[in-house]
């Protein structure tokens, strides 16, 4: 599973190292490849096999129903296979552009994916996840979690 929050800089091409520790998650599954998309204000990115999931689901989904067709068309067509390379992997230009991401970035583990965000709109989004995190755990503890 992808764990933990690290800062680090794309190079003028585009590339981010991978941390040690979800390059140990990839080896795991013998996958070098990552998926990338959209998603609010960052980009996610997938091991291939946890894609293929998100992907079979989606093609199940109906074709008349205006909330999928929106989640097709934005998430969905964003998606992109990006292979790892000496450990960094290249994020296209129109995933950079959409996620405002500038040089400083952070990897957020989320478990099954990653997100990859500019610091800056970090620092703001893990403000707002602070301020509204004793809400959000009661909600969970109701659940089990």
């Amino acid at each position: 599973m992808f764990r933990g929050r690290s800062k680090h800089n794309l190079d003028e091409k585009g590339r981010l190292a991978i941390p040690a520790r979800f390059k140990e998650v990839m080896n795991k599954t013998n996958d070098q490849c990552l998926v990338l998309t959209n998603h609010f204000n960052c980009i996610w990115a997938f091991l291939s096999d946890d894609w293929k999931i998100i992907e079979e689901k989606a093609a199940n989904l109906s074709l008349f129903d205006r909330a999928v067709n929106t989640y097709r068309r934005y998430f969905i067509s964003g998606a992109q296979e990006c292979p790892l390379k000496q450990g960094r992997v290249t994020i296209p230009p129109d995933l950079r552009e959409i996620a405002g991401l500038k040089k400083e970035v952070v990897l957020v583990g989320e478990l099954k994916l990653f997100e990859i965000w500019d610091r800056e709109e970090w620092e703001k989004e893990f403000e707002r996840a602070k301020a509204t995190f004793p809400e959000a755990s009661q909600s969970l503890s109701e659940l089990g979690i």
